[in-house]
């Protein structure tokens, strides 16, 4: 079977990421720019042959909604350009909260980017930690749905912490906490929440024991760090002995660097599928690199190797 040429290229938000996956896979960015227009409007080009090439593009799609359109016009430019195949790798899939139509007259976001990506010419998807695993059903492409995991246990394991227990923010939560807990053979931790609105957490209780125990709190992704803050305060007072969280994608709008800092959370462990902002405290977070994960699945990809192997869960 024909091996096409392979060419990693970047969105400007997440060129740090592409350089690392670059590096880990044994190769570098290919050239492309980016024309601004005046009023805001923007046009990826690609400055060097792309043409029968088998093309990686890098970008997650967190806010503002600029990363996804520039995501879906450097795919739109690499088929016009004759690329051979187009590969988006999504380390953070923006919209995957809007995956169901929960109240009346609302989109399926996460369903309209599908379309969207789809449209634009994408031959397959690479992701992590998508907030909601039937996503994937939503393409007629492959999808290729990697977990942190694969960096979070090993990290986990080397804290060697006694009394470990592992907590789900909340019921949605249960499942990944619950694959979490098996592999690490530790007890598991459920928390339930009662959301005042969006973003807004009311009163929160707990099921499981709390006393004395070491707990991580895992979930895919940390937004405004009401929930996490507010069940680490939560165990805390109830007799733990020290919480952490582990989140793959951290979004950290609004108060979320103030909350952490201020609550009883020592450590928080993420990923950079999405950049930290340097201008706050960053002492309590942790950040494990998920470029070694993503080149090793895509040289698997590109040689038509099995990639099942890659995941814990």
């Amino acid at each position: 079977m024909a091996i096409h040429k392979l060419k990693f290229f970047a969105c400007r938000e997440s060129r740090y990421l592409a350089e690392k996956i670059a590096k880990s896979f044994g190769s570098e960015l290919g050239d492309s720019t980016v024309l601004e227009f005046s009023d805001g409007e923007f046009q990826p080009a690609y400055n060097e042959s792309i043409r029968g090439c088998t093309v990686f593009i890098v970008q997650s799609t967190f806010p503002p909604a600029d990363n996804l359109m520039e995501l879906l016009l450097m795919i739109d430019a690499a088929h016009r350009a004759s690329a051979h195949r187009v590969i988006a790798v999504m380390p953070y899939f923006g919209w995957a909260r809007q995956d169901r139509k929960d109240r009346p007259r609302v989109s399926i976001g996460a369903k309209l980017v599908a379309n969207l990506l789809r449209a634009a010419g994408v031959d397959r998807i690479m992701t992590m930690d998508l907030h909601a695993d039937q996503i994937q059903g939503f393409f007629d492409i492959p999808v290729d749905h990697l977990y942190a995991s694969g960096i979070f246990v090993p990290y986990m394991k080397g804290l060697q912490m006694e009394n470990l227990s592992i907590a789900a923010p909340d019921m949605g939560g249960a499942k990944r906490a619950n694959a979490y807990s098996q592999h690490l053979n530790a007890p598991m931790i459920i928390s339930h929440k009662q959301r005042e609105k969006p973003n807004v957490v009311g009163q929160m209780t707990a099921i499981g024991d709390i006393s004395d125990r070491n707990i991580i709190i895992v979930d895919d992704m940390i937004d405004t760090a009401g929930t996490i803050t507010k069940a680490a305060d939560m165990f805390m007072e109830r007799g733990a002995r020290s919480v952490r969280a582990a989140v793959t994608h951290p979004l950290l709008s609004g108060p979320a660097y103030d909350r952490i800092n201020k609550s009883a959370l020592s450590e928080v462990i993420v990923t950079d599928t999405i950049p930290l902002k340097q201008s706050e405290d960053l002492s309590k977070f942790t950040v494990l690199t998920v470029a070694d994960i993503f080149s090793d699945v895509i040289e698997r990809v590109h040689n038509y190797k099995e990639i099942s192997s890659r995941f814990i869960f």
